[in-house]
């Protein structure tokens, strides 16, 4: 069986649009979409949201998912390329025995991607 991880990152300092990850989109979070999505496959054996943000803890909590580890501040500015930050949860996951035969990268801002999506790109893949 294919183990698979999903990585959601969602750092808290949004220029832009303050607070985007956990606005509200459609009466939810924006994150609880993407989310719920990746749960709903059952494709992954971990989904990580990969955040340095308490608030975005939090909400990720309410909607029943659990934040292994938050993401050091070095890896969180304007500049941070995304495969540090990739590199940063596999490496940690490692530690804790923890390998992946495929990283999935989601985007928190991405509602309306549905798990059928995820289902198509998975049996492509």
């Amino acid at each position: 069986m294919v183990k698979r991880i999903a990585i959601i990152p969602a750092r808290g300092g949004s220029k832009r649009i303050k607070n985007k990850n956990i606005k509200d989109f459609c009466g939810r979070p924006m994150i609880h979409h993407i989310i719920d999505s990746a749960l709903e496959t059952k494709l992954f054996e971990k989904i990580h949201v990969s955040t340095d943000c308490i608030k975005i803890k939090e909400a990720v909590q309410r909607n029943n998912l659990e934040i292994d580890f938050m993401r050091p501040s070095a890896l969180a500015d304007d500049h941070t390329p995304i495969m540090p930050v990739l590199s940063f949860v596999i490496k940690k996951y490692l530690e804790r025995n923890l390998d992946f035969d495929e990283i999935w990268l989601l985007y928190a801002c991405s509602p309306l991607i549905e798990s059928s999506d995820l289902m198509s790109a998975s049996k492509l893949f």
